[in-house]
């Protein structure tokens, strides 16, 4: 039994656990690497140690300073649990879209939580990164992270994880899969791989299927943690410097469905309960693996547990409520589809006399809503909620259209998302928001008005939305 002086030392030396009846009929041997085994729960807690003390090193944080990070959780917990023990003061910028646990187990360190939920490019003055940033200016004695860019990151899993992989498999591995994010465990495990092999060991990239570093469209996901995300009114898409795209082989792209799907199935066939972003990988490994041989190792590396996911992936309610898919549900009653209207979309920007007209010439009724979304050039996908920034009707543009300008909301309260199959809402108060946007996946398929839903059910139609 290993004996730790600190948390630490604690860091790193994770297992690898073989799969058995995930991987059944396939024909190389697949093993999992846990990184929630870390002290903070997450692959993370690697890369936070070593980007701090090379802060250290290097004289950007000095005793008494402050550790700054934007993030979508895991390396916040990283630095959260790193600057308690040392003695830091640490405040972790993020949305309180992660997951409420991640929130609660950053906070749950003492760390100053600063929630930043503005859907803003990442250079405007609102952005999350924008904000931390100027907080470090601010801030006498803070330290921005910067994991995207700082090499601590890729060099973490230079170091330890990529000669862990190499020891417990005695040199055999032969493909290893992990997930993108910024860029830092995929490069430099697999950077270490590569050369202690001469190149024999393949890299392979495991993406969401919406992430521009797979080819997507760089479009909002559920997956946290994994992809790379470009904001519609972004101008470049700026890859992260931690990210060595000559390590990687092959990419894999996942949706969301399918990684959910995944996750949920090894707590059920292996008893592993592992995180969104591990589905991604997961999926890629196993699509990998049914061509290769009894001759091949395949090691996965899984980036934190499905314990934080408990309120998501694995919660029957909010699949269901999201449109993914759900079990837990009672599907008697009548289905938000059979009372939603299909999605119709204007962009913000969109000059307005245009919009009228292709509304028009789309037989659009008067009073049919219309959902404002952000510029949807390049997006390939239906909108994510993130992308709706209110709605109107083909009224309201008319009458707004005499005078020159772009589309602007025009609907004073719009509803949170429903999932398509969702039961019918009952008790929706029109102060909970007058339209709300319907799910299938995750995506915007259709709305729902209020009015709606309090009609009885004999005179509500049949207006179900093709899936």
């Amino acid at each position: 039994m290993a004996r730790y002086e600190s948390v630490l030392d604690w860091v790193g030396g994770t297992p690898l656990v073989r799969l058995t009846r995930a991987a059944e009929g396939l024909r190389p041997r697949v093993y999992v690497k846990p990184e929630w085994q870390n002290p903070g729960g997450s692959v993370k807690d690697r890369a936070a140690l070593s980007m701090l003390r090379r802060a250290e090193a290097d004289g950007s944080l000095r005793p008494g300073g402050t550790v700054v990070e934007v993030t979508s959780g895991n390396t916040g917990i990283g630095f959260a649990l790193i600057a308690a023990h040392l003695g830091y003061r640490s405040v972790i910028f993020t949305s309180s879209m992660i997951a409420q646990e991640k929130r609660s187990q950053i906070a749950a360190y003492g760390t100053e939580l600063r929630l930043v939920d503005t859907f803003v490019p990442k250079y405007h003055p609102d952005s999350l990164r924008s904000q931390a940033e100027r907080f470090v200016t601010e801030t006498p004695g803070a330290w921005l992270a910067s994991q995207y860019d700082n090499p601590g990151n890729a060099e973490a899993h230079y170091t330890s994880t990529g000669p862990e992989i190499w020891q417990d498999t005695d040199g055999r591995v032969t493909h290893f899969v992990a997930t993108v994010g910024t860029g830092g465990t995929i490069s430099g495990a697999g950077r270490y791989l590569k050369e202690v092999s001469d190149g024999r060991v393949r890299v392979i990239g495991a993406d969401p299927i919406t992430s521009s570093y797979v080819g997507g469209d760089g479009s909002q996901k559920y997956i946290e943690g994994a992809g790379h995300f470009v904001h519609p009114e972004a101008t470049v898409d700026e890859w992260p410097k931690a990210l060595d795209l000559e390590v990687i082989d092959d990419y894999v792209a996942v949706d969301d469905q399918r990684a959910i799907d995944a996750v949920r199935r090894l707590a059920r066939t292996d008893g592993i309960l592992a995180g969104g972003s591990s589905g991604v990988a997961i999926v890629a490994a196993l699509e990998t693996a049914t061509d290769l041989t009894e001759d091949d190792t395949v090691v996965v590396l899984l980036p934190d547990s499905g314990r934080t996911y408990l309120s998501t992936y694995f919660n029957d309610r909010w699949l269901v409520s999201t449109g993914f898919t759900g079990s837990a549900t009672d599907f008697d009653a009548p289905t938000v589809g059979e009372r939603a209207a299909a999605a119709r979309l204007v962009e913000r920007d969109e000059p307005l006399a245009a919009a009228v007209r292709r509304l028009a010439a789309e037989d659009v009724g008067d009073d049919v809503v219309v959902l404002v979304v952000h510029r949807r050039e390049h997006r390939v996908l239906a909108p994510h909620p993130s992308d709706v920034v209110g709605w109107t009707t083909p009224a309201r543009l008319r009458v707004a259209a005499t005078v020159a300008g772009s589309v602007q909301p025009a609907g004073p309260r719009l509803g949170t998302g429903i999932g398509l199959a969702d039961p019918a809402v009952t008790g929706w108060d029109p102060a909970d928001g007058e339209v709300a946007l319907v799910l299938d996946g995750g995506r915007v398929v259709a709305t729902l008005t209020w009015a709606a839903v309090n009609l009885e059910p004999a005179a509500a139609g049949a207006a179900e939305v093709a899936r």
